[in-house]
């Protein structure tokens, strides 16, 4: 019971990281976008902040945990989170088809941004880490809810991969329309998970957010 706890509070502890990290990637990401007119660093930011939601929750669910409380509250809340998360990102994702779409057809291109290549490497390091610290505390514990939240930070360090493809494109050979094309990329990871959001809150049992491997189901 003790080396459960102990664990529980590891999981506390990397969650609080991760949202701490969430806060700086959304606020660096969005103020470069903006500086560089830049879709996909906007809508990488944006993004951010929506896994925010998800992540206060559940770093809410284990404290309550740790510190031996009844979880039912919780659940109510997670579902509730779960709605509001996966609309939001269904919603940007609609956001950045038509936004991209415009930009294309208007030949509105981004410019270079240092700042959001900077971002984007920091981004792609540091969420394979927090991923693997979630799974594994999460198999320690015997959280499903943290181990799909280990496999969401995964899908975040793939959106930073795609993200520092268009930026580094954009400085280099300055292809006014690459922007665009990765903001567009972004569509697929957010659908993905705005849908296994709406499956959670609906109370689907298979459904395990962001999941896209078996150790997490």
């Amino acid at each position: 019971m003790f080396t459960h706890i102990v664990s529980v509070k590891k999981g506390v502890s990397i969650e609080l990281i991760s949202i701490l990290w969430m806060i700086v990637e959304a606020g660096m990401a969005i103020g470069a976008g903006l500086m560089a007119h830049s879709l996909a660093l906007v809508a990488f930011g944006v993004d951010s902040i929506i896994e925010l939601i998800s992540g206060a929750v559940l770093l809410w669910h284990l404290t309550i945990e740790a510190n031996g409380a009844s979880l039912e509250r919780v659940k109510r809340a997670e579902r509730t989170s779960s709605w509001v998360v996966g609309i939001a990102l269904l919603l940007l994702a609609l956001y950045i088809v038509i936004a991209s779409v415009d930009k294309l057809w208007t030949h509105q291109g981004a410019e270079s941004s240092y700042l959001g290549i900077g971002l984007s490497i920091a981004s792609g390091v540091i969420m394979p880490y927090l991923s693997r610290a979630k799974k594994r505390i999460g198999s320690e514990i015997g959280s499903k809810v943290l181990r799909a939240d280990g496999s969401c930070s995964i899908v975040c360090a793939y959106m930073a991969w795609t993200v520092l493809a268009g930026v580094v494109l954009t400085a280099l050979l300055g292809w006014w329309w690459i922007d665009s094309i990765a903001a567009l990329a972004l569509v697929y990871f957010v659908v993905k998970e705005g849908w296994e959001a709406i499956q959670e809150a609906r109370g689907k049992e298979d459904a395990c957010g962001c999941c896209h491997d078996d150790d997490c189901c």
